[in-house]
């Protein structure tokens, strides 16, 4: 699969006309969304709702405010990027990247071993505590009484919330939780046979949309922001196994929970930065996100944190 987003990313680079619709683009995303969602909620009306999620989630939250924090200061003191660019940046890596997740869970099940499902609501839990986090960042920066239109509580919670991959994942996880095995079986021809290929072809386009990116961003990313694209995920990774070691996760579940803490969001969080720090370049975040930190996650990182939750015996 990973082949695929090398394919896209190699076309874009070398100015190839190769493109998918915009419309078709946002059709697989959901699509994604909805199988992921769907089997995750399948799995916890199997399971039962139990105390290790709940300590999984609060995890979660602490890890995806906490993240942006070191992210920020330590932008601050190895770039010379602006105050509201580093908090723009760093609330993207206290975030997640559900495609990152779904590769993850690929790999995961490749190697034949289980996973809790709950770590679908997991994810939709960490998209938002990255962004208040940065957006406090940001706030102190600047200083009292200059926050923009944007930033008011009601506009960031119906941008995050109702941003159109939250809706499906965590609806779809819903479903799934109230409809169980029978759902499942029912659907398994459409969100589980073509789930591969599909994830192919959303690659595909990733690969397209980063290169593009970095052709058009390179500029702005100075040799230490690029430092940070690589390293802040591996810190990341790390500050999430100590995080999880005590609470027995599943080697399966503890991969896919490093994966998400060590994930760049790309899509939701990009949606808020523009809304409430309009000001912060999208050249700088979505380059290093999409362009950077999700190619490596996914050639070099998925499998490191795979062997990282192996070799803790989580």
């Amino acid at each position: 699969m990973v082949l695929f987003f090398a394919l896209g990313l190699a076309a874009a680079l070398a100015r190839s006309d190769l493109t998918i619709p915009e419309a078709v683009a946002k059709t697989l995303a959901l699509y994604l969304m909805m199988s992921i969602g769907f089997k995750g909620g399948a799995e916890v009306a199997k399971s039962g709702f139990t105390s290790l999620m709940l300590w999984v989630m609060l995890a979660g939250v602490i890890l995806s405010f906490i993240i942006p924090v070191i992210g920020f200061y330590a932008l601050r003191a190895t770039s010379r990027l602006p105050a509201v660019d580093a908090a723009a940046v760093a609330a993207h890596y206290g975030s997640i990247s559900i495609v990152t997740f779904v590769a993850a869970t690929e790999a995961v099940q490749g190697q034949g071993l289980p996973f809790e499902g709950f770590l679908v609501a997991v994810a939709a839990v960490m998209e938002t505590p990255a962004i208040l986090s940065a957006l406090l960042l940001a706030r102190r920066a600047r200083g009292p009484g200059k926050e923009t239109e944007g930033e008011s509580a009601g506009a960031l919670i119906r941008e995050v919330g109702l941003n159109s991959s939250v809706v499906m994942l965590v609806g779809s996880f819903l479903i799934g939780w109230a409809t169980g095995a029978k759902g499942l079986a029912m659907i398994a021809p459409f969100i589980i046979d073509p789930f591969r290929g599909i994830l192919c072809l959303f690659l595909l386009d990733m690969g397209l949309v980063a290169g593009r990116g970095m052709r058009e961003g390179a500029r702005h990313l100075s040799p230490p922001v690029l430092a940070f694209g690589i390293l802040m995920p591996l810190l990341s990774a790390a500050l999430a196994t100590f995080a999880i070691a005590p609470l027995g996760l599943s080697v399966g579940g503890a991969a896919l929970f490093i994966t998400l803490s060590a994930s760049a969001s790309y899509i939701a969080v990009p949606a808020a930065m523009r809304l409430a720090l309009p000001e912060a370049k999208p050249a700088i975040y979505l380059t290093l996100s999409l362009g950077v930190t999700f190619p490596f996650n996914l050639a070099l990182g998925i499998p490191l944190y795979l062997a990282l939750a192996q070799r803790v015996g989580l």
